[in-house]
């Protein structure tokens, strides 16, 4: 059955990935109307969320917000699919990094780093590092039940010699990577902006002003390997255009106070979101543990 459902699926997203790009994204807008005005897909979630992060905002401010958010998500969902066929002069041209030269600061000192992003504008481009740079990017993600779909999204994402390692090996592959004699200049890439599961929560704080369980995992990474962290600030300069800046969190993790690298990113994301809030991905349950009590141990802050 998996087969059948990928075998007739694949064929549609390939043509998909090869239209002219205004009809690319004339495409997306059709897929906005199907999934905001009759599927409805989590709308409820969607404005619960909206009205938690923003309670100063009316009724209309927050339908606003929901329905652009709709649109930038469905442009989300369509360019993943244009990563199958993209050309490497598209992606470079589409998603800029403005502080190329920090980069290359970085490449001279011959030590991988990790990036810290949320589900904020786009993190799909963002394997085009790859080939303006000496770093190979290492994307961090959750594998999917369907087992030829999980080998379509690693010949996506992982389009430009970009490596991806499931969620569920992150610590031991990145300590064995770090461990040869002669490491891989990579880039980790780490969607930071999960809730974690309340059995795993060990750090609570506030995220858009409501209190949380945070995900701690960048910054136990970069201490535990010694590797500089960072924020991937990305803008969307306009539809199917963006500019990424690498912004230091911390380039001596060990002796950050614990907690000080999660938090940073967070308030990081925070003002992006609280700038363009439509470009945040707001179907993610990220609040539903809001009214959990932490866990025993667990740190409050």
């Amino acid at each position: 059955m998996q087969l059948a459902i990928y075998c007739l699926v694949y064929p549609i997203l390939w043509v998909i990935s090869k239209l002219p790009w205004r009809i690319f994204y004339f495409f997306s807008t059709c897929i906005y109307v199907l999934v905001y005005y009759i599927i409805g897909y989590r709308r409820k979630t969607v404005t619960e969320n909206l009205q938690l992060a923003f309670p100063e905002k009316d009724k209309n401010e927050i339908n606003r917000i929901r329905k652009a958010s709709y649109k930038h998500m469905c442009d989300m969902f369509l360019e993943m699919i244009r990563s199958l066929s993209i050309s490497e002069k598209e992606i470079v041209e589409r998603f800029h990094i403005t502080n190329l030269d920090a980069i290359v600061t970085l490449e001279n000192k011959n030590r991988s780093i990790i990036t810290m992003m949320g589900h904020y504008n786009s993190y799909e481009w963002t394997n085009s590092i790859d080939l303006i740079s000496k770093f190979r990017c290492v994307g961090i993600y959750k594998p999917i039940k369907n087992k030829y779909f999980d080998r379509l999204v690693h010949r996506i994402r992982g389009r430009f010699d970009a490596r991806l390692i499931p969620s569920a090996k992150v610590f031991r592959q990145m300590t064995l990577d770090q461990r040869k004699e002669n490491p891989e200049l990579s880039l980790y890439g780490l969607i930071s902006d999960q809730s974690p599961k309340l059995t795993h929560a060990t750090f609570w704080t506030d995220f858009m002003g409501i209190k949380v369980p945070a995900f701690v995992g960048g910054e136990v990474l970069s201490r535990r390997l010694d590797l500089s962290i960072f924020y991937l600030h990305v803008e969307k300069v306009k539809r199917g255009y963006y500019e990424a800046t690498l912004v230091p969190i911390s380039e001596d993790p060990k002796n950050e106070e614990e907690y000080a690298i999660t938090k940073k990113f967070i308030r990081l994301l925070e003002a992006q979101i609280r700038q363009k809030p439509e470009n945040y991905l707001w179907t993610h349950k990220r609040w539903k543990h809001r009214n959990a009590e932490p866990i025993k141990n667990a740190v409050v802050s």
